[in-house]
């Protein structure tokens, strides 16, 4: 989710999920989630009108060049701006928290530092999440 195509932040990641759904090989992945909503709406684009670009093109530069022409376009500070929400983006509600807290302890009960989605899904995934002091604020 952190990778960043074209300047976004879970671009690329969208592409992978959406070529899964389209091969059938999507495991535990979903496409469109509520991450990929949030992407699509900002630049002002449907799920259905990025799997048909996905469709069309093999390569992530074909669909990052299709993103580039038909979503609507921001300044980069916009785009860091959205970035940056996106990636701290912790649960928003109590069943959203809950759901967190689940997949968290699944994953090691011990992360009580852990706050953001993109966190707890590279925890997942098995990449490095650097300890938080839980005193210190986010950013």
């Amino acid at each position: 989710m952190k990778f960043k195509l074209g300047g976004y932040a879970h671009l690329a990641r969208m592409i992978d999920k959406c070529r899964a759904v389209l091969a059938g090989t999507e495991g535990e992945y979903i496409y469109p989630c509520p991450m990929d909503e949030r992407l699509l709406e900002f630049v002002r684009l449907t799920s259905d009108q990025f799997t048909v670009a996905v469709k069309a093109n093999t390569t992530d530069e074909g669909v990052l060049a299709w993103f580039q022409q038909h979503a609507q376009p921001h300044q980069p500070a916009e785009v860091e701006d959205w970035n940056h929400r996106l990636l701290v983006r912790g649960p928003s509600s109590p069943e959203s928290a809950a759901k967190f807290r689940k997949y968290r302890d699944a994953i090691d009960p011990s992360r009580t530092d852990l706050t953001a989605w993109s966190d707890l899904q590279d925890l997942e995934e098995g990449r490095l999440v650097p300890r938080r002091d839980p005193a210190s604020p986010s950013t």
